[in-house]
């Protein structure tokens, strides 16, 4: 019997394509789409309401939004389920995206700079569609992102990045459970994006030519301070722009919209390029100084997830941002599952509540969260 496995089906070229490849490859594909559980704003049609009472139905319909999770990109997933003939199923999650959303409002709150996606990989995609998976005999995940799952020997595996470095995604894999990674398949991280567009219109999905998704599926408009405000109400987070000393620079109308190291969209004008160095949620201050000062050297993170044996102190590169470029540093593990990095050449940007994830040539081996930054000389 071929072997079964549950592929995240996002309603995108990328899970479209997976799903293809996967059939190709002699596995029994079942489709899983997941909804957050609310129907957008303006969306008109038919309602397909699926056998299982514990699915959500299927909207066929199109809507101004574009995500990951709207309901127009549930028809889109379940055309090409159609087309490719598997079961597919609409599964509410409303529950663990309220807990992402929770946790996105929190992290602004406190004058982090949070990174929902990782934290759906972790508790949502990789996490419940396990869950599904073992409910439905499947032995195997699977699902559309840019990266590699490669055999190490014996039973272990490593976390790699996609073969596209353009669209690499490992970054936002680093949380996954290590004892997952020989039950995961990522079928396009062999594959360049443009050979994947490829493929989707040589078979002929549905999906070949619809843009890739870029904001956060909860926040189709990009405005992260309304999405703050509509969720838990205006805040009183306005404040005082100040430098490293202390001094007033002007006022800033909350300071859930700013992050560390930005430079545009502060609101008001200065002689040189300012940048935001450091927010301070109990005053209400935001910290700008020059690109010079915004340098770290280092940094410490915590909530560990090592997905191979590290030692206590070891070299590799660091990458602190999406779409930083990693940086050459050493790592020390401390106790309570934290650890600090200490860059080779300063970092600009670190912003607390992003992920800093540790490389060693291609290979993920692991990560944690920012929760401060530092300038200082390392004499290890």
């Amino acid at each position: 019997m071929a072997e079964r496995v549950v592929l995240a089906m996002s309603g995108g070229v990328d899970s479209s394509a997976a799903a293809y490849l996967l059939r190709q490859q002699g596995y029994e594909v079942i489709g899983l789409f997941m909804r957050s559980g609310a129907i957008d704003p303006g969306a008109t049609g038919e309602v397909c309401q699926l056998d299982n009472p514990n699915v959500l139905p299927v909207v066929n319909m199109k809507t101004h939004k574009q995500g990951c999770c709207s309901a127009s990109d549930a028809a889109d997933a379940r055309r090409v389920a159609d087309e490719l003939d598997i079961p597919f199923h609409a599964l509410n999650f409303e529950d663990a995206f309220g807990r992402i959303k929770d946790y996105f409002v929190d992290e602004y709150l406190a004058g982090r700079t949070p990174n929902p996606c990782v934290q759906c990989n972790n508790w949502l995609k990789f996490g419940k569609l396990w869950e599904f998976a073992q409910q439905v005999g499947a032995e195997k995940i699977a699902s559309g992102h840019y990266a590699q799952i490669l055999p190490q020997g014996g039973n272990n595996y490593s976390l790699q990045r996609g073969i596209d470095l353009t669209k690499d995604q490992s970054y936002v894999l680093f949380g996954i459970e290590p004892s997952l990674l020989k039950h995961i398949l990522f079928p396009v991280g062999g594959y360049t994006k443009k050979e994947i567009r490829h493929l989707a219109r040589k078979t002929n999905l549905q999906t070949a030519d619809k843009k890739d998704s870029q904001e956060i599926c909860f926040i189709p408009d990009n405005d992260y301070a309304g999405f703050v405000n509509r969720y838990v109400g205006k805040q009183e987070t306005e404040g005082e722009f100040v430098d490293t000393e202390g001094k007033t620079l002007g006022k800033h109308a909350g300071y859930e919209r700013f992050t560390i190291g930005q430079r545009r969209g502060l609101g008001i004008a200065f002689g040189e390029p300012r940048f935001v160095l450091e927010i301070r949620p109990q005053t209400k201050q935001v910290v700008l100084g020059t690109y010079e000062q915004l340098g770290r050297t280092g940094l410490t993170a915590t909530d560990a997830n090592w997905l191979c044996e590290v030692k206590s102190r070891f070299r590799c590169q660091a990458q602190i941002r999406y779409q930083a470029k990693p940086a050459a540093c050493e790592v020390e593990r401390l106790e309570e599952n934290q650890f600090r990095i200490y860059f080779d050449e300063p970092q600009f940007g670190v912003a607390p509540g992003q992920a800093v994830v540790c490389y060693e040539g291609n290979r993920v081996l692991g990560g944690g969260w920012i929760q401060n930054s530092f300038q200082q000389d390392h004499t290890g």
